[in-house]
């Protein structure tokens, strides 16, 4: 069992910031929930689903390592977009060591060589973790490391299956290698830096993304009004879901309302299980046309304001 500092080890104690870095649906947060041991951040099969850097927090021997999950790095379209990619470049930066997390599947395209491009003019050393490795034939995964290798100058690679766990133990062990002597920022028993309140969110809005098809994830967000503790040790807890038209709103309540009644049902059930209480859900929808240049849902979300 992995003793705490405060217990007086003789070994010193080390803790760190490690960035995962990488284009939309590269398996980040599947890295992040891995090397954590439990679900801290939401996986789905659609692209840029992380908005906010989530931080997830693991132990190695003696040495704490925060995983910083940033949203994936893509050509911005809109504020939020933008906003998202300063997040990204933004965790890489104030962090002790990047991880660049390539799909090895997908390979280089345009977001890799985007990112490739921003680590040299930032001069920002990185590691390289090849994920996916389970899927592609041995052949081609040495041509695409040969490749990025030649593109830029990692300190290190790394071959591993985010999903199926190979591979991730020798990353972090490397890991905690790099980061500085110093006590832990956390408590042992700690797994994540995320108020209740925006994991709670983000729950329900990996919820409306698994359910929901087209463009109608990518035109909502999910903000928890109430979190209210009850005598029995339950929680109250009322979010308001905002779309930006009315025919969406249509689409996430369904018919009858069956399709709230099922999001907020999986929602409710993960929620219980990783809060370890009871919880009370209540979903409103609202319509706000332009929610995604509001300052408040920005704040929201623990991202910052772009300007224009």
């Amino acid at each position: 069992m992995t003793k705490s500092p405060a217990e007086g080890d003789v070994q010193p104690t080390r803790c760190g910031f490690v960035a995962l870095i990488g284009a939309p649906n590269a398996g980040k947060s599947t890295l992040l929930n891995q090397m954590v041991g439990s679900k801290v951040s939401i996986v789905t099969h659609k692209v840029q689903t992380t908005r906010a850097r989530i931080r997830g927090i693991a132990l190695e021997g003696q040495t704490q390592i925060v995983f910083v999950d940033t949203p994936g790095i893509f050509q911005p379209k809109r504020r939020l977009d933008r906003a998202m990619v300063e997040a990204a470049w933004g965790g890489a930066a104030d962090s002790d060591a990047v991880v660049l997390l390539v799909d090895a599947q997908r390979g280089v395209d345009e977001d890799v060589e985007r990112i490739l491009d921003g680590l040299k003019k930032s001069g920002r050393s990185a590691m390289l973790a090849l994920n996916k490795i389970d899927l592609v034939k041995h052949e081609a995964l040495l041509a695409l490391t040969a490749r990025l290798t030649e593109t830029a100058d990692f300190s290190d690679v790394f071959m591993i299956s985010a999903e199926k766990g190979h591979g991730l133990a020798d990353l972090r062990k490397h890991l905690a290698e790099l980061m500085p002597l110093g006590p832990w920022h956390y408590p042992e028993d700690q797994i994540a830096d995320v108020p209740l309140r925006s994991m709670a969110a983000e729950i329900t809005r990996e919820k409306l993304y698994l359910r929901l098809h087209q463009e109608v994830p990518y035109a909502l967000t999910v903000e928890t009004e109430q979190w209210t503790g009850q005598k029995d040790g339950s929680a109250k807890v009322e979010q308001t879901i905002y779309v930006e038209r009315d025919s969406q709103k249509k689409i996430v309540i369904g018919k009858g309302g069956q399709s709230l009644k099922a999001i907020g049902k999986a929602a409710r059930e993960e929620m219980a299980e990783l809060f370890d209480h009871k919880v009370h859900l209540f979903l409103h929808v609202k319509v706000r046309e332009k929610w995604g240049e509001e300052k408040e849902r920005f704040q929201e979300m623990g991202l910052d304001f772009p300007k224009d």
